[in-house]
This record gives C-alpha cells, structure tokens and sequence, in this order.
C-alpha cells in the first residue's frame, strides 16, 4: 500500500511511519511542524519507501500519485500546545479533515481519523463505551480540542454516509512513550522530567482524578487493525487500567530510582480545572471487532520511557 499520513513528524504519527513502514508499505508522511519534530522521522529521511512533505493540512493538500490510505493524525494534542495554538487546532480538526477526507475521495483510500477520549469531555459514565455521548464543555479552554475532534467524526461519518468513502475512526486514550517532548504538559513527561531532574512531582488537588495510560505501541497496533478492519464506527484504543495521579506519580518514582517528593498543589490555570476527573476506556468492542487489548504493563512501558527521557534530561542540563 502507498498510505498518507499527516502529522507524521509527531509522538504517535512518527511511529505509525516506522510500523506501515516495517510491513512494507510505502509512506507519505506531512506535518506542519507547529509541534512536530524531524528527529522523530530522521531515520526515515531517504529510505526509498518514504517521503516527507512539509504542509499545513488545514490548506489544499495535493499529493501525487496513487493513495490507498489515508490516516490523518495531524492536530496538536497536549493541552499546551493547543491553548497555545487555539485556532489551528480548531482548523486542523474542521479544514484539515475536510481536506484530508477530500483528498481520500479524490484517491479512492480507505480513510482513518485520529479521534481521542476527550470527546467524552468530563465523563459522568466510567468507564466510557463509544455508545457514550459525552459531555463536553464547547466554551471552556479545552474546548478547542474537544470540539475540533467532534466535529472531525462528525464530518467522518458525513462522508461515509454520503459519499460512501470507506472510513475508520480511533479514540484514542492516554498514550506515553518514546519521542513524546519533554516540557509538552502532559503528566507523563511533566512527572517523568520532574522525577530524574530531583525536583517534586506536582499533584493537582488531592490526586484522586484517574487517568488510563497505554504505551505507544499498543496503540499502533490498534490502529493499524482498525485500518484494515470492516469497523465503520468509532472504535476505543486504551489501556482499562484506571489508576489515581497520585498513584502514577508514586509508580514514576518507584521505577526511575528517584528520590523526588510528591507535593499538592491547588490548581489555579483554568486548563487544569477544567480536566475530566475520570477517564477509562471501555475496549470490550475492540476486543471482540479487533481481537485487540494492550499488551504492555505500566512498569515496562513506563522503563523504556524513562530511559529515552533520561538522555533528553541529560542533554538539558548539559545545555545540549
């Protein structure tokens, strides 16, 4: 297959490359670089079965040549990187979806859409089924992510109702591993850098909000069978593993050796009280359309990230 894939340069975009890559397919790979990084994709740069092109995909996308899939992964996704970039978060997720969705029609490729768990919002079910509607504050700070992935399934579901374009779309829960950026707010690397810099882990509140954590290759290789499955709806890749932040700051330091302290801090940025206090996949559907279910425990996903941020932390502090 020759596959589009759009926010290549990005955490989960440069591993998806590396897998469609290491099957044999040939791989487009596009990304703006609002928060992309060519490290991520620099050993991919001149293999003969890749190709980077650098383009924002909220304007007119023109790829030569034949496409039989494309997989749009492209939109900032931490919640500093798109209260930092509020309206080209909420373009990629509306124009970058019609353009990508587009430019599959024109190709005739099976068409997949990166969703996420923050359509559920701030859940009032746990753990959330993909039956669950969700609910959404549209005004608050998150919204412009929130809403930007909504209106994204709901242009997904608008094509393959109307156009009959072949359509998958993931929900994708929280995700950690290698090439994620150090300072990118989220709280894995945020306890990851704290915990090997000596430095306390910071605890919003008491702790008691929840969060499901998956390593990266998990989630690839659910989405690489939701690509080739006869699934048109969305479908949830997680880890069911619900635990407490206080309860994962403790893990991060358990597993990286560190002597750091854990200390509460009463959050005053809107961008934190408007966090889900829940958030756990229901991947019983995955299961049975998918065969899938994660396969990496916290404590080997959690060494390997460690050790690849370990050398960022040192880089840092040597002024590298």
């Amino acid at each position: 297959m020759r596959v589009l894939i759009t926010g290549a340069a990005g955490f989960l975009g440069s591993h998806l490359c590396d897998r469609f890559i290491a099957e044999g397919h040939t791989v487009v790979g596009m990304d703006n670089l609002i928060t992309g990084n060519m490290d991520n994709i620099a050993h991919l740069m001149g293999h003969e079965r890749f190709t980077f092109i650098k383009q924002d995909v909220s304007n007119y996308i023109y790829v030569p040549g034949p496409l039989d899939a494309v997989l749009h992964f492209a939109s900032p996704a931490s919640p500093n990187d798109y209260l930092q970039h509020p309206i080209p978060t909420l373009k990629v997720g509306s124009l970058g979806t019609h353009n990508t969705l587009g430019l599959a029609k024109a190709k005739g490729a099976r068409y997949l859409l990166a969703s996420t768990s923050e359509v559920y919002g701030d859940p009032e079910v746990n753990p959330q089924p993909e039956t669950y509607w969700g609910h959404v504050n549209p005004i608050g700070p998150r919204g412009v992510y929130d809403e930007a992935k909504r209106f994204a399934e709901a242009m997904t579901l608008a094509y393959q109702r109307y156009h009959g374009l072949e359509t998958r779309i993931v929900r994708i829960f929280n995700t950690y591993g290698p090439r994620m950026r150090l300072h990118d707010g989220r709280v894995v690397p945020n306890f990851i850098f704290q915990a090997l810099s000596g430095q306390p882990l910071t605890v919003y509140g008491d702790g008691s909000q929840t969060r499901s954590f998956q390593f990266y290759s998990d989630l690839v290789e659910g989405v690489y069978r939701l690509l080739f499955s006869d699934e048109k709806l969305p479908v949830n890749i997680g880890n069911p593993q619900e635990m407490s932040i206080l309860e994962f700051a403790r893990k991060v330091i358990e597993v990286s050796g560190s002597s750091s302290e854990i200390v509460f801090v009463q959050p005053k940025d809107e961008r934190i009280t408007d966090d889900p206090k829940v958030r756990r996949p229901d991947i019983s559907k995955a299961k049975r359309v998918l065969g899938w279910e994660p396969k990496v425990g916290l404590e080997e996903g959690l060494e390997k990230t460690i050790a690849f941020f370990r050398e960022r932390v040192k880089q840092e502090t040597q002024g590298a």
